[in-house]
């Protein structure tokens, strides 16, 4: 079985009508990614480093795609009633595959220009033709995919010494009455000096419908730039999303990536980070509540390309009944690198005996003068802390719920967005409670309002 195979397929008999759909920009990296998956095959069950994932399973399902460009609407007013107080984001909806400007989204947000790709390659057509396609590797079968099919997407575009005050927030829905797969693109430029915020948010309305999510997530950072990307994924059980983050950093640039996984099906998260200039300084935290049968598989490499940057990396897990997790996560020091300061870990906490994690740390150096380390841990919540609160009056599930939180604690608080940061307590504490429920109308889903 070659799942690719019916993309491929597909692809050679409908190629006339997907490019007609898309700017020429993304139809000039089309054949590259058509070439790269002609040989190549998606990972499957029991191959290196993928111990718990079988991708060529979440890619066979006969899925839709709407290579026709239908377009998806929906009422924004009606999909995203969420309330934060305090904050304002510059709203975007993606509605399946389609992207409509919310009812506050402005193009040039205090400098900082949001667009789709197809206004993008009229208005500044020189970003997308300078970056789409630069940062994510086609090596990545997923990666190729995406990119052969994709066919419009969400330009983030920072002028130098632009402060962009206002986060800006994409809300990706699925609200189709058919099996669908989207093919999602966003590119995030910064300029030097420049600094933004993006968050993006993964529901799903029709929860008993199979929808797959393929996104690819490419991010410029340059010198001196500030970026914080926060990803949010409140899905269903019948939901599966295969993600790539792709972060090229330049010298003093400060990025942080913060993926967070409440309710999902399936999940496939893929971060690469080149680290290419001095002083660079790369943030990549993890979150996953995960229970049921929910399966949520991350992956990093982060390369130190330059001497004197550093890193630092935690990925968490709390895993209930008969969840899956699995952590692989590589960090790379090249040849003439001194100075770099490069720390990983992998935390993980089996709520149940059902539940499986699977980890495999990593750290290749290649030269002197750096400190490094890696590390993980897997256990169970702690009987003494629990005996020690039930003792004193708390009920058996209130315990558990309390060590839980606690533990995630600290990758909620490396969130540097206040207001998100207290949102994400309340979710995640409603999440051990079992009151978060996947988005129907979006109720209290990511918390975020424009």
């Amino acid at each position: 079985m070659n799942a690719l195979r019916q993309y491929i397929d597909l692809f050679k008999d409908n190629r006339k009508m997907i490019e007609a759909g898309a700017p020429a920009v993304l139809n000039d990296r089309r054949q590259a990614a058509y070439d790269a998956l002609v040989d190549a095959r998606l990972p499957r069950k029991g191959s290196e480093d993928y111990e718990a994932t079988d991708l060529e399973a979440v890619f066979a399902p006969d899925y839709g795609l709407n290579i026709s460009r239908i377009a998806f609407s929906g009422d924004a007013a009606e999909s995203f009633r969420c309330d934060v107080p305090n904050m304002s984001t510059c709203l975007y909806m993606c509605f399946n595959d389609s992207i409509v400007a919310g009812p506050n989204a402005v193009r040039n947000a205090g400098g900082v220009i949001v667009e789709t790709f197809k206004d993008a390659a009229v208005n500044h057509p020189e970003v997308l033709a300078k970056h789409y396609g630069t940062v994510a590797s086609l090596a990545d079968p997923t990666v190729a995919l995406n990119t052969m099919l994709a066919q419009d997407g969400l330009l983030v575009y920072v002028p130098r010494g632009v402060m962009g005050e206002r986060p800006i927030q994409l809300v990706n829905i699925f609200n189709t009455t058919q099996p669908l797969m989207a093919v999602r693109r966003i590119l995030v430029v910064l300029q030097q000096g420049a600094q933004a915020r993006l968050l993006v948010c993964d529901h799903t309305q029709s929860k008993d419908v199979k929808h797959l999510s393929s996104q690819v997530v490419e991010v410029v950072a340059g010198e001196d730039s500030s970026f914080d990307y926060y990803d949010l994924e409140e899905s269903s059980s019948a939901t599966s999303r295969v993600s790539t983050v792709a972060v090229r950093q330049e010298a003093g640039s400060n990025v942080l990536v913060d993926g967070i996984t409440l309710t999902n099906g399936f999940t496939r998260n893929d971060y690469y980070v080149d680290v290419n200039g001095r002083h660079a300084e790369t943030t990549l935290l993890g979150m996953t509540i995960a229970s049921g049968e929910q399966h949520v598989d991350t992956h990093s490499l982060i390369n130190h390309n330059a001497p004197q940057c550093h890193s630092n990396e935690m990925i968490k897990y709390v895993l209930d009944d008969k969840a899956v997790g699995a952590f692989a996560g590589k960090i790379l020091v090249k040849e003439g690198c001194p100075q770099v300061e490069a720390y990983q870990g992998n935390r993980n906490l089996c709520a149940s005996p059902a539940a499986r994690i699977y980890t495999k740390p990593q750290l290749e150096i290649y030269t002197d003068d750096v400190k490094a380390s890696h590390g993980t841990t897997i256990g169970q919540l702690d009987q003494d802390a629990l005996f020690y609160m039930q003792a004193r009056g708390i009920s058996a599930p209130e315990a558990r719920r309390l060590l839980m939180q606690a533990f995630m604690a600290d990758v909620v608080d490396g969130v540097r967005l206040e207001v998100l940061r207290d949102r994400l307590h309340h979710l995640v504490e409603k999440r051990f409670n079992g009151t978060l429920a996947a988005c129907a109308s979006c109720g209290e889903g990511c918390g975020i309002k424009g």
